[in-house]
């Protein structure tokens, strides 16, 4: 079966949130770690590589719906849902897939 994530990933200062989606978090996460300093993508621009929370789908359509819903809401609102399970922010290791 697959499966698909929504994830957050901040940058070292945790200043900038990153929301996005895919089907191969461990593979995404290394993409945003080599893209660092990369001023042509948002993750490398503000350097946004630590995964500090993410929520996993098995329909593809669900994990697009959080996605865009998680973007609309206020950064107080996604701080929250961060400490539900990482209440210090800390960097959470990729969950085998």
């Amino acid at each position: 079966m697959k499966k698909y994530f929504v994830y957050i990933s901040t940058n070292p200062n945790k200043t900038v949130l990153y929301i996005g989606m895919s089907n191969n978090l461990a593979r995404r996460m290394s993409e945003h770690r080599e893209n660092r300093g990369n001023k042509k993508t948002f993750t490398g621009s503000y350097f946004c590589y630590n995964l500090i929370y993410y929520e996993e789908f098995n329909d593809v359509m669900h994990a697009i719906d959080r996605e865009k819903q998680l973007k609309k809401w206020r950064r107080e609102k996604k701080e929250n849902l961060i400490k539900t399970i990482n209440p210090d922010w800390n960097t959470i290791n990729v969950p085998n897939e």
